[in-house]
C-alpha cells in the first residue's frame, strides 16, 4: 500500500495461495525457506533458488521449480548449492539471499549470493547452466556487503554490480565496474538511505534484481526502520538511468509494500518482506515477486512495470541528494 493508507490503492497483490512455500514442503529436515533468487527458464517453468536454513542455523540454497510459479513445485531432494568452506573460507557460516541474472553474452546464470563467516557477510558469484552444476568464482565484495545484483550486459564495456557495502559513509546502496566479474572498482553511490524519521532511514538495501525498462532500470529496494519494538522491513522504489545507472531518474517518497499479512508479521523475524527475485511474464508488463516472509516462508505478489512507472511519475522526485565522494 503507498504511504500505509488503507485507502490507497495497493501496488504489488499478494496471491491469495500464499504462502507459497513452506518447511512443510520440504523433502529434508530444515528450520525455514525464504528469500528466493527468481528466473524463468527457456521452456517457461519458474525456478526459484530459496535460501534453506537448517536446524543448525546455517543456510544453503536449494532450487524448486513449478509450471506456473504458484504451486506443484518440484523441490530437489538434497540442496543444490550446500556451503564449501574448505575451499571458500568465507562461506563458514552459510550462504545466504540469492539474486539470479540471465547474462545473454555468457549464455549462463549468475549467483550473486550473502557468503557469511567470522569477519561478517560478504558478496560472492557462481555461474551456472542448468542450476546442476556451478562454477565458483568466491568473494568479490568482501565483508561487511550484501544485497548483491548483476546487471544483465555490460555497461560502457564493464560488468555492473549492485551492492551495499556497510561503510563509515553508512548503510547505502553502491555500484561497482568490473572487466571480468573478478576485478572490482570504479565503486559509486547509487542511492542512500534517508536520516531521521523517514520509514527507509538508517539502511537500505536492493531486493530483487533490476529490471530493465525503456525508461531506466526499475529498482525496488528495502528500507528498514527501527521502532521500539524491532526492525521493521518495507519496499520501496526508484529508477536509474540506463547508461549510467548511478544516476537516480526518480525515488518514492513513501513505501510501497510492507507487512501486513499475518505471515509476514509473525515469523523467526517478525515484519519482514524482503524479496530477492522475480519473473516477468510473456506479456513484458506483468511482474511476480517473490519474496521471504518474516524469514519462514517464501510468498507471491504481482505487480506491472507500467503501474511501478506511473506511481513514480505520480509519486517520484528527481531530488537532489548528496553524494558520498567516490572510492
Amino acid at each position: 500500500m503507498t504511504a500505509g493508507n488503507n485507502h490507497d490503492e495497493p501496488l504489488l497483490h499478494r496471491h491469495p495461495s500464499n504462502p507459497i512455500l513452506t518447511s512443510k514442503d520440504w523433502p529434508y529436515s530444515i528450520n525455514s525457506v525464504f528469500n528466493p533468487g527468481a528466473t524463468m527458464l527457456e521452456d517457461g517453468t519458474t525456478l526459484l533458488l530459496c535460501r534453506v536454513e537448517d536446524r543448525r542455523g546455517l543456510s544453503h540454497l536449494c532450487a524448486a521449480r513449478s509450471a506456473n510459479g504458484v504451486d506443484g513445485w518440484k523441490i530437489d531432494p538434497t540442496p543444490t548449492l550446500l556451503p564449501n568452506p574448505d575451499e571458500f573460507p568465507e562461506e563458514l557460516w552459510g550462504i545466504e539471499d540469492p539474486r539470479l541474472t540471465y547474462v545473454p553474452e555468457l549464455k549462463q546464470y549468475v549467483v550473486v549470493y550473502t557468503s557469511y563467516s567470522r569477519g561478517g557477510p560478504g558478496v560472492s558469484l557462481a555461474l551456472t547452466k542448468d542450476f546442476h552444476t556451478f562454477e565458483r568464482y568466491g568473494v568479490i565484495m568482501s565483508a561487511d556487503d550484501k544485497d548483491a545484483a548483476l546487471l544483465p550486459h555490460k555497461i560502457g564495456g564493464y560488468w555492473a554490480l549492485i551492492h551495499r557495502p556497510m561503510t563509515a559513509l553508512g548503510a547505502h546502496i553502491w555500484i561497482s565496474y568490473s572487466p571480468d566479474l573478478r576485478h572490482w572498482g570504479s565503486h559509486k553511490v547509487m542511492l542512500e538511505a534517508r536520516r531521521g524519521a523517514w520509514w527507509d532511514a538508517n539502511k537500505i538495501g536492493l531486493s530483487a534484481p533490476p529490471i530493465e525498462t525503456p525508461r531506466g532500470w526499475l529498482v525496488i529496494y528495502h528500507g528498514v526502520r527501527h521502532t521500539p519494538a524491532g526492525c521493521l522491513y518495507r519496499l520501496g522504489l526508484a529508477l536509474f538511468d540506463l547508461e549510467k545507472p548511478e544516476k537516480c531518474l526518480r525515488r518514492g517518497a513513501s513505501w510501497i509494500f510492507g507487512p501486513e499479512a499475518d505471515y509476514e508479521r509473525s515469523g523467526d523475524v517478525n515484519d519482514v518482506v524482503f524479496p530477492c527475485g522475480y519473473t516477468m511474464n510473456p506479456d513484458g508488463d506483468t511482474i511476480n515477486l517473490y519474496y521471504g516472509a518474516a524469514d519462514c516462508s517464501i510468498a507471491l505478489a504481482r505487480t506491472s512495470v507500467r503501474t511501478l512507472l506511473e506511481w513514480l511519475d505520480a509519486n517520484g522526485s528527481c531530488e537532489r541528494r548528496q553524494r558520498a565522494e567516490d572510492l
